[in-house]
């Protein structure tokens, strides 16, 4: 059995999943008696919570109105980071989305208003190819940008090179732009928006960006390309047009188990053909780099297709030859 404090959360939780929780059902929920229920009850009503008793053959109980809780703790960096934290776990694809989603809805009906609007005023999307190394991003740059993007506001900001960010300076006039979404790619946070200067969609990195102040004016969002934001980031990080597809893609026979390619194929698809062997369907933007990518699983393989990719498979192979030649051994 859960300890006290553990139980008291967990009812907690469920009290404010639907609007009336008959007595018998919430004691099944949570593997206790009707008498500990209500004990628990009595609990959470001393602590402040403001659960009414709900009339009926079982009795029931609900949770009153989030106005009427007592508020949670919470700073403005750290409302932000667990709205953050909460928001990409509901898409992680780990089994653990709908807890987060309750979880989220949970810590924003007892957050003070204030800190709730800064939650609200917070949209992205999150989408998930391996992790990569990047920048870290001031919280107060995310609340900017994400506050730009919930008030459709023309956006004003100084945009930093790897040189740049280097010796601590940014370089070039101020970038005007209307900022469309946050982004959360592999472990760095993208900033699309519609660069008023060069005419054009870019995709800017927000740990380069230092926003300026005013905001403003107000813009009317333009249609973004691509049919969304998932299919759009996609399709420019894979070098690709608007198909969201990569430019070069081959077909090859692994001597390796399938689940063995799995693991390390994010955008593969993969396909056993024996215990040992699998086809596996990759994509790159060039056959170069794709020829590579593949010869880098260091087994026996057969080039299904297209011809590029046996050319580009030919062309390694003589430059490493050279290499060999060239090094005397």
């Amino acid at each position: 059995m859960p300890t006290t404090s553990a139980r008291l959360l967990s009812l907690l939780s469920l009290l404010q999943t639907r609007r009336d929780w008959p007595g018998p059902a919430l004691a099944e929920r949570l593997g206790v008696s009707p008498r500990t229920v209500r004990r628990d009850v009595d609990r959470l009503r001393e602590l402040g919570y403001p659960i009414g008793a709900v009339k009926g053959p079982d009795g029931g109980y609900r949770l009153g109105a989030g106005s009427e809780l007592p508020p949670l703790l919470f700073d403005d960096e750290q409302a932000v980071a667990l709205a953050i934290a909460l928001q990409i776990a509901t898409v992680t694809g780990a089994g653990i989305e709908e807890a987060s989603a309750r979880a989220l809805t949970t810590v924003r009906q007892v957050l003070p208003a204030r800190l709730r609007r800064r939650i609200d005023t917070f949209p992205f999307t999150s989408v998930e190819p391996p992790a990569r190394t990047g920048g870290r991003v001031a919280s107060a740059v995310l609340v900017a940008l994400g506050a730009a993007v919930h008030a459709r506001e023309v956006l004003r900001f100084d945009y930093a090179s790897p040189v740049d960010q280097g010796e601590g300076g940014v370089g070039g006039p101020p970038r005007r732009v209307e900022p469309h979404h946050l982004v959360a790619w592999g472990g760095r946070w993208y900033l699309v928006a519609w660069d008023l200067d060069r005419g054009d969609w870019r995709t800017f990195r927000a740990d380069r960006i230092t926003p300026r102040t005013p905001t403003g004016p107000r813009f009317t969002p333009r249609p973004l390309p691509g049919g969304g934001v998932s299919a759009f980031v996609t399709s420019r990080f894979l070098g690709a047009g608007e198909s969201g597809d990569w430019p070069c893609r081959g077909e090859v026979i692994l001597d390796l188990p399938a689940s063995a390619v799995t693991r390390h194929s994010w955008d593969g698809v993969v396909e056993a053909v024996g215990p040992d062997r699998c086809r596996l369907v990759l994509g790159s933007w060039s056959w170069t780099r794709l020829a590579a990518e593949i010869g880098s699983f260091d087994v026996d393989l057969e080039i299904v297709g297209p011809r590029e990719l046996r050319e580009a498979f030919a062309r390694l192979a003589r430059r490493y030859s050279a290499a060999v030649s060239a090094s005397g051994e």
